[in-house]
């Protein structure tokens, strides 16, 4: 990660002084990250080239030194500061001048952890905003009826995210899955796939080959396309494949390519933007139940990102009764529940603890149980105000990340 430092300094003050005291100060930020940021002074020339550029106003009195320059920096502006030589106070009119002319920063300043944990974060942000950038999510066929909030603003995504949407025909999926395939995958896939020929259980073995060309049909749209991930209006493949993508869709999400279920594209673009912050693709599931009391949720859905559970098994498809379908186990211990809204102008993001894997035969084959700090969370958001029907669910307390991200998607321009 390339962290790039730049200067502002008044010539008011005695530079010896100021060297010392900056000095230390960055060593001390330095030692916390655990990596040397790259300094490159007052020379602003190569600023918004690294994953994050920081502006260390190390005096006061050098405000107008900024007012120099602003107009040639883009994005939001990170002001570090040390608290010595009225470095804050001159951070602080620099972000008001800023706010005045529409434009979005924040100071950095505190304590030596807290300040490199927020730079640890901003970094994250940065960088997945430019993994973002550029990169297509396939729309495979139209999102299912059903999901009539689950429409996109293509606009607004390439606006604020630099990400393009591609509407591709459900019918070029279900022609390359009808096709016969020299399937791409990976050695430890290869081990799955065969496993799963060798000793499928009995009621999905008539499933399997047919689930494996879907998985090579989804590959090969990938590739044709030079797609970062995919949606797929998937129970299309029930009537004209006799199959389901479960299978599929739980291969490509464990090799890093967010694919999601129902051509749910708010669930995608979740699942893509949770990929870039964490490298996790994520688990795309539906409330099933919700106890507004105890602040609890089970999530449920017929498939899972492979890499991301503990142990898996197969059994087919819930609502159809056929195809290779995914039931797996998650780890339990910390979570993240993450959704965005189409047009990206909400979003939802809440740490969880992941209680239970359960195995019910009434709803999709892998099943979660989540606990909430707080109620409100089910009774104020799920029951009242939710970003439609799917959620995506990472590992790990990730809400610190992500609400840093969704803030600056939020200004983008």
């Amino acid at each position: 990660m390339k962290i790039s430092l730049y200067t502002l300094t008044s010539s008011l003050h005695d530079k010896n002084a100021v060297d010392a005291v900056s000095i230390d100060f960055i060593e001390s930020v330095e030692r916390a990250l655990g990596f040397k940021m790259d300094f490159a002074g007052d020379d602003f020339s190569t600023y918004g080239k690294s994953d994050l550029d920081l502006i260390f106003v190390r005096t006061g009195g050098s405000e107008g030194h900024y007012k120099k320059v602003y107009d040639k920096l883009d994005g939001d502006v990170l002001l570090l500061t040390s608290g010595k030589s009225n470095s804050l106070a001159a951070s602080l009119e620099i972000l008001s001048f800023l706010n005045q002319e529409g434009r979005k920063g924040e100071v950095l300043h505190g304590g030596v952890e807290y300040i490199a944990r927020r730079i640890e974060i901003l970094a994250k942000v940065s960088k997945a905003r430019r993994q973002l950038c550029g990169q297509k999510l396939g729309i495979i066929g139209e999102p299912s009826d059903w999901l009539i909030s689950s429409r996109a603003d293509k606009d607004a995504v390439k606006r604020k995210l630099g990400l393009e949407l591609v509407d591709i025909p459900i019918n070029e999926l279900i022609e390359e899955a009808s096709k016969d395939q020299d399937i791409n995958v990976s050695n430890k896939h290869q081990e799955i796939i065969s496993g799963l020929r060798k000793d499928a259980p009995e009621i999905i073995k008539q499933y399997v080959e047919g689930a494996i060309k879907i998985y090579g049909g989804m590959k090969s749209i990938v590739d044709k396309y030079e797609l970062s991930g995919l949606t797929v209006r998937c129970f299309d493949l029930l009537s004209t494949l006799g199959n389901t993508g479960c299978l599929a869709l739980a291969l490509l999400n464990a090799e890093g390519i967010p694919a999601g279920c129902e051509g749910d594209i708010p669930a995608l673009l979740s699942m893509a933007i949770g990929n870039a912050l964490t490298g996790q693709c994520g688990f795309q599931s539906n409330p099933s139940q919700i106890d507004p009391v105890l602040g609890q949720i089970l999530l449920a859905h017929c498939t899972v990102p492979l890499n991301m559970v503990c142990k898996w098994s197969y059994n087919t498809h819930f609502e159809s009764g056929i195809g290779v379908a995914v039931h797996g186990e998650l780890p339990e211990g910390d979570a993240t529940v993450f959704k965005v809204s189409g047009d990206l102008s909400r979003a939802f993001c809440e740490e969880a603890s992941l209680m239970e894997n359960r195995y019910g035969d009434n709803l999709c084959r892998t099943q979660i149980l989540l606990q909430f700090a707080s109620p409100s969370v089910c009774s104020g958001y799920f029951l009242t105000n939710p970003i439609g029907n799917h959620h995506i669910v990472f590992t790990g307390k990730q809400k610190e990340l992500f609400s840093a991200f969704t803030k600056s998607m939020a200004v983008a321009k």
